[in-house]
């Protein structure tokens, strides 16, 4: 089975939805990804204070929805109890760039910011942290 999903358009990593891309390219540049921000600043110039659903609408508008093999099974609702592929078929360094690709976004392990931080900067990365131990709590989930 495929799934419909976006790449990147900075970085080409797999995103299961528009809402995934759009916290993906967010987040990214608030961690300091000059190149994430430019492309966001270029199409997206409040980008900052909109939300998840605002910015995944304006996002989507500029990046074409794309066929992935098999990759978001944790994500796509449930469609299918069980993946159609065993793990040993499926492409394999596309799912382990995507699988590791999170977790350096962790509290603690993530680029080191020189800059003060303010208070909404600050509550915007707490908001980042949490979603990402929620994900990470979700993916664990699945995999037991």
């Amino acid at each position: 089975m495929s799934g419909m999903g976006y790449a990147c358009p900075v970085c080409s990593d797999p995103q299961a939805d528009a809402g995934h891309l759009a916290n993906h390219l967010a987040f990214t540049a608030i961690l300091g990804d000059d190149d994430h921000e430019a492309w966001l600043d270029e199409r997206a110039p409040d980008w900052a204070d909109m939300g998840e659903r605002e910015l995944a609408s304006t996002v989507s508008e500029h990046v074409e929805e794309t066929e992935f093999p098999q990759l978001f099974e944790d994500t796509a609702g449930g469609l299918e109890a069980e993946p159609a592929d065993p793990p040993s078929e499926r492409s394999g360094a596309l799912f382990e760039d995507h699988d590791h690709h999170h977790s350096h976004h962790e509290a603690g392990s993530g680029p080191e910011t020189t800059a003060p931080v303010d208070e909404e900067t600050e509550q915007i990365l707490e908001e980042a942290r949490e979603m990402t131990r929620q994900m990470l709590a979700d993916e664990g989930d699945a995999s037991e």
